[in-house]
């Protein structure tokens, strides 16, 4: 139940939009919730992750203007909406969650990670 499952991930064309869900655990503090992606023979990538406590977002430079993070903390779920999407947002995206508050952008400080949800921009 710690672990947490995304949702959502499909094909859409450059310029449209596409909204992910992660579910998360409640039977567990959780610091942040970000999400990563990974695009074949690339590094893992940080996208955006949520102050789940205080709300406040942080979001990576290739996605500023464009990704939005928010949460329904009634369904203890985690939205990644995405517009304007290009062809280089073609990766896997994981959801994690993240038991301590630090470096919300490195990979290395989330505990648990979901299994990844595929997204395909393509015309």
């Amino acid at each position: 139940q710690v672990q947490p499952v995304e949702s959502g991930g499909g094909l859409v064309q450059p310029g449209g939009s596409l909204r992910l869900s992660c579910a998360v655990s409640g039977r567990t503090f959780n610091a942040f919730v970000g999400w990563f992606r990974q695009a074949p023979g690339k590094e893992r990538e940080f996208v955006g992750a949520i102050a789940w406590t205080g709300g406040s977002t942080y979001y990576g430079d290739s996605v500023k203007g464009r990704f939005t993070i928010s949460r329904d903390n009634a369904k203890n779920t985690l939205y990644l909406q995405m517009n304007s999407l290009k062809p280089e947002d073609t990766a896997v995206y994981y959801c994690a969650t993240s038991s301590l508050y630090g470096d919300y952008g490195s990979a290395s400080r989330y505990n648990y990670w979901g299994r990844g949800t595929q997204v395909t921009v393509s015309s």
